[in-house]
């Protein structure tokens, strides 16, 4: 990889990862296109810039994130993100799988956008305007419907946004939930992925990924570079869809996905 590549899927993940579009099929697809290898590096590069997108919601909610005496916000979150964590860590390996499939990915982002497109008209009466009215039941439906991203494509932000929607919360509140929600679970993805599965698995040959990163000044720089990228522009891409989000709804991110997911879809049949 290489810094331009590097910069690339940085500006990739901080773009789609709060969007509902799906950042994995998206930095999978760059990837693809970009011609770039599958490797050990590119998979770790490709989990661990999120935590700049992590650090992204934390400074812009940071007011949320530090009130201590609102224990009951973290409890929310504990619990809601625990389905997330025992179905990742049963079904892991079938995510795999399927993440090098491409046509499977863009068929499954076709798909949610055809569902995008009516969302906004299964859900007029929301009763639910701020976090604070999210009990830990609703937190926990929320944290289920999150599991459906568990398929490549799907999109984490748009499972737990309409799962928020299905629990009378607000476009907003439903997004912004989803967004609170997202710090613990892409912060546990990205430490089981990148020391649990790589570091910890015990012998030199395994560990070849984690010393790659470690030992290669090159590959520390991306890192640095990749996670700053994705921290600023997360920052610019959360407050712009909150303000899409609430003016328009989904139609717009539905299209979208229809459109790239169709010419995905033509391109990698012809590749073939």
């Amino acid at each position: 990889m290489n810094t331009i590549q590097a910069i690339i899927l940085a500006i990739i993940e901080g773009l789609t990862e709060y969007l509902p579009i799906s950042s994995t099929a998206h930095m999978g697809f760059t990837a693809s296109l970009l011609g770039m290898e599958e490797s050990e590096f590119l998979k770790m590069f490709q989990v661990s810039i999120q935590f700049g997108a992590i650090l992204a919601i934390v400074v812009l909610y940071w007011k949320k994130f530090f009130d201590f005496k609102n224990f009951n916000f973290y409890l929310k979150l504990i619990y809601a993100v625990i389905p997330a964590l025992v179905l990742g860590y049963l079904f892991d390996d079938k995510i795999e799988a399927v993440l090098g499939n491409q046509i499977a990915i863009s068929s499954v982002l076709v798909l949610g956008g055809v569902v995008l497109l009516f969302v906004d008209n299964w859900f007029k009466n929301p009763i639910i305007l701020d976090e604070k009215d999210i009990t830990i039941k609703k937190a926990v439906i929320i944290g289920f419907w999150q599991c459906i991203a568990m398929m490549p494509g799907t999109s984490r932000s748009a499972a737990s946004i309409i799962g928020g929607m299905t629990q009378g919360l607000s476009r907003k509140a439903a997004a912004e939930f989803s967004f609170f929600l997202a710090v613990p679970t892409m912060l546990a993805v990205t430490v089981y992925s990148v020391f649990v599965k790589t570091w910890g698995k015990g012998t030199i040959t395994e560990m070849k990924g984690y010393e790659m990163i470690m030992q290669d000044d090159n590959h520390i720089q991306l890192f640095i570079l990749g996670n700053v990228l994705a921290f600023i522009v997360a920052l610019l891409a959360v407050k712009t869809f909150i303000t899409v989000l609430t003016k328009y709804g989904f139609k717009f991110w539905g299209w979208y996905r229809i459109i790239i997911g169709i010419g995905l879809l033509i391109y990698f049949y012809t590749a073939k």
